[in-house]
């Protein structure tokens, strides 16, 4: 499992240094999101400019990384405690696969592989309960694109019938009492 480049920048010259140095193919990512609002891909000198300028006038983080080919799908695994659940979400029309945004979620069968994965991404932020988006690229390669402390569920508890917040809930109060 590999990170994509990503580079954290506070000043337009830093970002435009970075598009660059990305392979000027980036995704803009906002700090703070939810279900794919305020991720763009920059693939042009002038908009990536207007783009920066822009956030950087909002007083913004530029948080850019590098855009990794896909065929259209990740993984979302949702670590609970002891448990590892997940789905495969698929977008035919958009290289964003959230179901917010029109993808399409199926079961995932989580190998004992994806589980390690999950865990130890989970882990690295020292979260007990974490969303890990996994993107299998067009090179064979596995990317974690993110490792949400705060994910969404709905997908997964409509697509699997798991009732996760439950499960949520009582791995919370076993690690609180």
């Amino acid at each position: 499992m590999t990170v994509p480049r990503t580079l954290v920048c506070q000043t337009v010259d830093e970002a435009m240094h970075g598009y660059y140095a990305l392979g000027e193919d980036v995704v803009v990512k906002p700090l703070f999101g939810s279900e794919g609002r305020g991720i763009l891909r920059v693939t042009d000198e002038a908009l990536a400019w207007r783009t920066f300028q822009t956030l950087a006038r909002l007083d913004r983080i530029l948080y850019l990384q590098q855009f990794i080919a896909h065929r259209g799908a990740d993984l979302r695994l949702l670590v609970i405690g002891d448990r590892v659940l997940g789905i495969r979400r698929t977008s035919a029309d958009d290289w964003r696969t959230n179901i917010s945004r029109g993808a399409v979620a199926e079961p995932l069968r989580v190998t004992s592989e994806l589980e390690t994965l999950a865990r130890q991404a989970a882990e690295s932020v020292g979260a007990t309960v974490a969303g890990v988006d996994l993107l299998p690229g067009d090179d064979g390669g596995l990317y974690a694109l993110e490792v949400n402390a705060v994910p969404g569920w709905r997908a997964l508890a409509a697509t699997t019938g798991i009732d996760v917040a439950g499960l949520v809930l009582e791995h919370l109060l076993q690690v609180c009492a």
